[in-house]
C-alpha cells in the first residue's frame, strides 16, 4: 500500500527541488510551514532538512515575515499594562569583548525608559551569554511572562529567556551544535517583540541581513525598528568603525551612517573579565573603548525612540548620562 505524502513535505520540496526547480516560499507558505513546526506536526528529519535548506538559501523578507507572524500568533501574548519603550533581543553571545551593551541598557532604564530583553544561551561554545551576567549589572531576570510583567513595572527592565515564552523555538536554537550551523530561528527570534514594545532594536553579524530585517518589518507593519551590524552579532555599536543603522518608522525606510568615534582601532583584550563591567560602572576602572561602546549603543536607541533628533544629539545625551550616572550597583 502506497504511503500518503506528509503534509509538511511540499514545503521541503519547494526549497529543495534542485537548482532550476526550487524557489523561495511565499509569505503565506512560510506562515503555514512555521505553524506546522510550532504545532509539533513535523518529523525531526523534516525539520532538519527544512532548516538547512533555508540556511543554504538564506531567508527572504517574505519568508521571515511569515515565520514571525506564525510565531506571534502561537505566542498570543497579551500586551503588558506597563508601556514598553524598547524590545531588545540578545541571542548571539560575546566572544571578543565583554557585553558592554548591558551598561547601555542600564543607562536607558536609569533615565526612564522601559526595556524588555529576550534571548537564549549555551548554543555556541566559547561565548559569554547575557543571561549569565545580568545580576552583575543589576538587571533582573524572569522565569515567566507574569514575572517579566511585574519586573517591567517595578524595575523598567526584564530579561526572559526564549524557552519561557516559545519553547519550541528554544529547542530549535539548541540544535546549533548538532546541525553545525545557525538556522532561520536565530533571525526570526530577534524580531519577535513578544510584548509589542513601541520600538525594537536588533543586532546582526552578517551585514546582508540588515535589509532583510528592515523589509520584513515593513511587511509586518512593525512601527519602529532599527537594525545594526553589532559587535559579535549583539546590539552593540563598535566605536572603532562606522555604523550603518537601517531603520523603519511607520513603513518609512531610513538608512543612516553613524561615524566612527575613534580614528584608530583598539586592540581586543586577551582575556574577558566580567568584573570589569561592575568596576567600569562604579568608576573604579577606565576603558575608552568600553565607554564609547556604551554611549554609542545607547545613542542609537535614543535616536530610534525619538528622544533625540539627530545622531549627534543622541551621542551627546548618552555621554552626559554616562557622566551623571548613579554608580551604585548590587555587590
Amino acid at each position: 500500500m502506497m504511503q500518503s505524502e506528509h503534509l509538511f513535505a511540499p514545503y521541503i520540496r519547494i526549497l529543495g527541488k534542485g537548482r532550476k526547480g526550487s524557489r523561495s516560499l511565499t509569505q503565506k507558505e512560510a506562515f503555514a510551514a512555521m505553524s506546522l513546526i510550532l504545532d509539533n506536526q513535523v518529523e525531526n528529519v523534516q525539520l532538519g532538512a527544512f532548516l538547512m535548506l533555508m540556511r543554504v538559501k538564506e531567508e527572504t523578507p517574505e519568508e521571515l515575515a511569515g515565520f514571525i507572524q506564525a510565531t506571534r500568533d502561537v505566542m498570543a501574548i497579551t500586551p503588558t499594562r506597563t508601556a514598553i519603550d524598547l524590545d531588545w533581543s540578545s541571542y548571539a553571545g560575546k566572544r571578543r569583548h565583554l557585553p558592554w551593551f548591558l551598561l547601555a541598557v542600564r543607562l536607558l532604564t536609569d533615565n526612564g525608559f522601559t526595556v524588555f530583553m529576550h534571548g537564549a544561551r549555551g548554543h555556541t561554545e566559547g561565548r559569554i551569554y547575557t543571561q549569565d551576567l545580568l545580576s552583575t549589572v543589576g538587571l533582573p531576570e524572569a522565569t515567566s511572562l507574569a514575572q517579566a510583567e511585574q519586573q517591567l513595572t517595578e524595575n523598567r527592565f526584564s530579561y526572559l529567556s526564549l524557552e519561557h515564552f516559545c519553547p519550541k523555538l528554544a529547542q530549535i536554537i539548541n540544535l546549533r551544535p548538532i546541525l553545525g550551523l545557525r538556522s532561520p530561528v536565530h533571525t526570526l527570534a530577534r524580531m519577535l517583540n513578544p510584548f509589542s514594545a513601541t520600538a525594537s532594536i536588533q543586532g546582526i553579524f552578517h551585514p546582508g541581513y540588515r535589509p532583510t530585517h528592515q523589509e520584513a518589518a515593513v511587511i509586518l507593519n512593525d512601527p519602529h525598528v532599527a537594525v545594526i551590524k553589532g559587535e559579535g552579532g549583539e546590539i552593540e555599536r563598535n566605536p572603532d568603525v562606522p555604523c550603518l543603522v537601517q531603520s523603519v518608522h511607520l513603513s518609512h525606510r531610513l538608512d543612516e551612517q553613524w561615524p566612527a568615534l575613534f580614528s584608530k582601532r583598539h586592540r581586543k583584550p586577551d582575556t574577558l573579565n566580567p568584573q570589569q563591567l561592575t568596576d567600569l560602572w562604579r568608576g573604579e576602572y577606565h576603558d575608552e573603548y568600553a565607554e564609547a561602546t556604551i554611549t554609542g549603543t545607547a545613542a542609537i536607541a535614543l535616536h530610534l525612540l525619538g528622544h533625540c533628533k539627530t545622531p549627534a544629539d543622541a551621542q551627546a545625551q548618552a555621554e552626559q548620562w554616562w557622566l551623571q550616572r548613579n554608580r551604585l550597583l548590587p555587590s
